[in-house]
């Protein structure tokens, strides 16, 4: 099984839609590279509906050795920059990226990487959850970028259309 390495994004959305737990489910041990750490602990005292990543057991908080890893990359958040660095450097890793960007630096990279939507795919696939339309659509009221194309395939994938 490969070692998640979480962006901010797919955190967030799993929290707000209470399925944060399949992240260990599906992952085991999930890795929080330190900059979302940050970037998830200023949103929550800033009011925002997220988790504490101190309570999770499952949740490791780890610095990349050296984000100058992607000294070309300049228009990424510090985030993604370090998901894509721990990545590079943790053998055997999945990258979990929402961000379009990153996603494809990822593939540049040759970075395994999954999403949010993979995710649920995923926890449907393995008997966790029995539906991911209820979930899309949960995920569009918290503002979840979901284009009609990418959701009807989504639901296809799922079995659902």
């Amino acid at each position: 099984m490969p070692r998640g390495i979480a962006d901010t994004s797919p955190i967030q959305y799993l929290y707000q839609t209470n399925l944060l737990d399949l992240l260990p489910m599906l992952y085991g041990q999930i890795i929080i590279p330190h900059s979302v750490f940050e970037e998830l602990s200023v949103g929550k005292s800033s009011g925002i509906f997220l988790p504490d990543i101190t309570a999770l057991n499952w949740a490791h908080i780890c610095s990349a050795k050296s984000v100058s890893i992607l000294p070309l990359v300049t228009d990424l958040g510090k985030g993604e920059k370090e998901v894509l660095a721990l990545a590079i450097e943790i053998a055997d890793s999945l990258a979990l990226l929402d961000d379009g960007l990153a996603r494809r630096y990822a593939r540049f990279l040759n970075i395994k990487f999954t999403g949010t939507l993979g995710i649920l795919l995923k926890a449907k696939q393995s008997g966790y959850l029995s539906l991911i339309e209820p979930i899309l659509s949960q995920l569009e009221l918290l503002k979840f970028r979901l284009d009609t194309a990418t959701r009807n395939h989504i639901l296809e994938l799922a079995g659902e259309r």
